[in-house]
């Protein structure tokens, strides 16, 4: 268990399974309708690769602090792949990095699938280089569109895309080096999230894209679930783009260089600070998204979400993780809807 804590993303990266029980209270007070001896079964968690580590840290630490009569499987296949097993009944909660979309309300209604949204934690999409790449410090969202928007296909140098990145607002003005892209795919919530912070849509409908293919990144990256594979990829040459969650960026030191952001009020570095406050504009929230027909059916479920929101659960987890704590009258707005709708 001494490692744990200092490989908390490690862990995580490498699909967690936890064996974790139900807690009969938390630390705040306020009982959960169950005890610890009574709770038995089994708890089904998937869906974000960003949020997992932060659900994987709360199973570990409900283990440790109430008993392992429980097992939860904790995956982190994407917020998207997430969402259709979650819509599918094939899990009980659904870690999300972006909310869930129409698409998915619709199917989860199909199914008769009813949910309670929790939001669980701050994150700030990270774009990456590596450090060589000493000419690449910051991007406006005309230079983001430029080398990862849906009229980027094809461009596979980074001053190849100087006259699009020009034409659509950027600065230009790219080194003369290969372009490599990792990024998540179509499958994350990362993805999506990128896609709408960075104004991607926007640009390319104001560019004359097609709808259809607006609200999408060029096609010809390697695109991958696993926020690891990304952070090696920004290790492997001297010139890579990408982008992660601002954990799995920070966790990998001076491995990765972390490029800062322009919205038009002045190239901003993703930090706790400016991700809390939202001044980093590839801000975003991470959430949990939990069957309200599973808390009847299997109490250890609420009694996991109980122990989930508490201090002890969730602000223990978010801080060990490398994430960011919501402010105390968000997470408390949390607890009240939880409250209020398992009540």
């Amino acid at each position: 268990m001494g490692k744990r804590r200092n490989g908390l993303l490690v862990l995580a990266m490498i699909a967690v399974l936890a064996l974790v029980t139900a807690a009969c209270s938390d630390d705040d007070g306020g009982e959960t309708g169950s005890t610890a001896e009574n709770l038995s079964g089994t708890i089904t968690i998937s869906g974000s690769s960003t949020v997992q580590p932060i659900t994987s840290l709360v199973a570990e630490l409900f283990n440790e602090d109430v008993s392992s009569d429980v097992s939860i499987t904790v995956d982190g296949p994407g917020t998207g792949d997430g969402f259709v097993l979650f819509c599918d009944g094939e899990t009980d909660i659904s870690d999300a990095s972006r909310p869930i979309e129409q698409e998915e309300t619709d199917a989860c209604a199909a199914n008769g699938i009813e949910y309670v949204e929790l939001a669980v934690a701050f994150d700030g999409i990270t774009v990456m280089t590596n450090p060589a790449n000493a000419d690449v410090t910051c991007l406006n969202d005309g230079d983001l569109y430029a080398l990862f928007g849906p009229e980027s296909n094809g461009i596979d140098t980074w001053d190849g895309a100087d006259s699009l990145a020009k034409k659509v607002g950027g600065n230009g003005g790219f080194p003369s080096a290969p372009l490599e892209i990792t990024a998540p795919g179509e499958e994350s919530g990362t993805y999506d999230a990128f896609i709408e912070l960075a104004g991607i849509e926007d640009i390319a409908l104001e560019q004359g894209v097609p709808e259809d293919d607006a609200a999408a990144l060029r096609t010809d990256y390697t695109a991958s679930p696993d926020d690891n594979v990304i952070i090696t990829a920004m290790e492997g040459s001297d010139s890579p783009l990408g982008f992660v969650g601002f954990a799995y960026a920070e966790g990998a030191a001076d491995q990765v260089k972390i490029i800062e952001v322009d919205d038009g009020d002045g190239c901003v570095a993703p930090t706790r600070d400016t991700i809390a406050d939202a001044s980093y504009p590839l801000s975003r929230t991470l959430y949990i998204y939990v069957n309200m027909a599973r808390i009847t059916e299997n109490p250890a479920v609420k009694a996991f979400v109980d122990y989930y929101l508490t201090d002890t659960g969730v602000v223990t987890a978010v801080d060990e993780t490398g994430y960011v704590e919501l402010p105390s009258d968000q997470i408390e707005a949390s607890r009240s809807t939880w409250e209020s709708e398992s009540a």
